[in-house]
């Protein structure tokens, strides 16, 4: 019997390449996880490590740091895809953006790649009130940003995972590009309310100008690459152009797309947005 070659998850670390790895390994599928910590290294910003993680791969889950959306992504992809065609790589699944200029454009150079592709298009993820930035502001007892009544399709990196793992192992996916986002349309408001349902806590919502929400990040040492795309994402990308649901989670796995009330119960469950107890003076 033929040994399956390695599958190369890139951001295997992150919130979606996490659980794309634990699925592969839990259907014994050969992973090589790709990050600065791993021996072969994976580092975006040192093309000189890139070979020896792509060696002897036959797939790759590409997921970009910081964002697609970021000036220069696109080059980067391109190298990638060079990289990959030469070392003999025929299939590669990219995350990507919705209504990103920049996601866009590398989702052209991975159709152009010659190779097997899947690009999953996303809208914003749940997790990112639970495992990034806005954890931080759920604990605390109030999102602030700079955002008002836009809706937007929250979609749990749970079903990315889930797509991702079944363009990696089966070929009917294949030339496929899924917009993948949740079953409905919420504001922050809304975010902040289900939020507030499921933990018994009162958790605010507050609209920040642009201004004192890069303030705050300054003020709280946010990395300059992740301030950057942050404040991008706020000033263009939520101005309503993604103010509608898609079907990419149905398309692909044959179910409904899961609920942000269910992550949210669940996340509460965990303790995980439990207020932290302060010391007696």
């Amino acid at each position: 019997m033929t040994r399956m070659k390695p599958i190369l998850i890139l951001g295997a670390t992150g919130k979606t390449g996490r659980r794309i790895a634990e699925r592969l390994q839990a259907k014994e599928v050969p992973v090589r996880i790709g990050s600065r910590s791993e021996t072969p290294a994976f580092d975006w910003s040192d093309r000189t490590t890139w070979a020896a993680a792509l060696e002897g791969v036959g797939a790759i889950y590409v997921s970009y740091y910081p964002d697609l959306a970021v000036p220069g992504a696109a080059k980067d992809i391109a190298a990638l895809v060079d990289l990959a065609k030469a070392n003999g790589v025929n299939r590669l699944v990219l995350l990507s953006g919705r209504g990103e200029a920049e996601a866009q454009a590398c989702e052209a150079v991975v159709k152009c790649s010659g190779t097997d592709w899947t690009i999953l298009r996303c809208s914003w993820f749940n997790q990112n009130f639970s495992e990034t930035l806005m954890a931080d502001m759920v604990l605390a007892g109030e999102i602030a940003l700079p955002t008002g009544e836009v809706g937007e399709p929250f979609i749990d990196a749970e079903d990315i995972a889930d797509v991702a793992v079944a363009a990696l192992t089966d070929g009917c996916h294949v030339g496929q590009l899924y917009e993948l986002t949740g079953p409905r349309l919420l504001t922050f408001a809304d975010v902040a309310a289900e939020i507030s349902a499921a933990t018994g806590r009162a958790i605010a919502f507050r609209h920040l100008t642009h201004e004192a929400f890069a303030a705050a990040m300054a003020a709280g040492q946010t990395p300059q690459d992740v301030a950057w795309l942050m404040s991008y994402l706020f000033r263009e990308v939520l101005d309503g152009r993604n103010e509608r649901v898609a079907d990419g989670v149905s398309r692909a796995l044959g179910r409904p797309a899961r609920d942000f009330s269910d992550y949210a119960r669940k996340v509460a469950a965990t303790g995980a947005w439990a207020k932290a107890k302060t010391e007696a003076a």
